[in-house]
C-alpha cells in the first residue's frame, strides 16, 4: 500500500532526510520519501501492517524533530 501524509512543522531538511532514512529501516517499508518543499511524506509498505508501520514511523520523526507531526488521519 502507498499513501502520502501531509507533514505541520517540518522546519529542516537535513531532519527530512534523517528522518526518511529512519522510515526506510523499519521492517515493512518497502519504499519511503519526505519531500522538504511540499512537506509531504509517501511510504510504501507491506498491507497488513500499514497502521501499525506509521505509528512507528511517527516516533522516529518524534525523536528526530519534536515539534514535526504527520497527519494520518
Amino acid at each position: 500500500m502507498k499513501k502520502t501524509f501531509k507533514m505541520i512543522d517540518l522546519d529542516c531538511a537535513n531532519c527530512a532526510a534523517k528522518m526518511e532514512a529512519a522510515i526506510k529501516k523499519i521492517e515493512g517499508v518497502n519504499s519511503a520519501s519526505i519531500s522538504f518543499m511540499a512537506q509531504k511524506l509517501t511510504v510504501d509498505a507491506d498491507d497488513t501492517r500499514f497502521e501499525a508501520i506509521m505509528q512507528e514511523a511517527v516516533k522516529v520523526c518524534k525523536k528526530v524533530e519534536p515539534d514535526c507531526t504527520i497527519v494520518l488521519g
